[in-house]
């Protein structure tokens, strides 16, 4: 009988520690698991010029200001496209505002706006 009242007390114990604890505040910037990260509305864009364009792997070379919610200084670099369809309207020497952000552990451009 004390078995089964031990059992029942560590299981119960074991329920409360396991229950989520929710933080206050908005869900921008909330981690949704997998790597995805919500933007928030107002997230900055940085300024980039398109040096290359590979449509067949969904990545575009950028020269870009700093990126600063990466930590990452002005460069040429290549990043993945999060959505293919990005590509299909741009060129080589377009000017872009991007927002890159790590998503599964890729350098990914969430969005991108052409510049006139």
């Amino acid at each position: 009988m004390k078995i089964r009242y031990l059992a029942i007390a560590v299981l119960g114990a074991m329920a409360v520690v396991a229950t989520p604890v929710r933080a206050g505040g908005s869900m921008s910037d909330m981690n949704m698991g997998g790597g995805m990260k919500m933007s928030k509305p107002d997230a900055a864009l940085t300024d980039a010029e398109v040096k290359r364009i590979d449509a067949e792997h969904g990545m575009v070379t950028l020269k870009h200001g700093a990126l600063q919610n990466v930590g990452m200084a002005p460069m040429t670099m290549a990043f993945k496209a999060g959505d293919r369809a990005m590509l299909a309207s741009l060129h080589v020497g377009d000017m872009v505002k991007v927002r890159v952000e790590r998503v599964n552990g890729a350098l990914t451009i969430v969005r991108l706006e052409k510049q006139r």
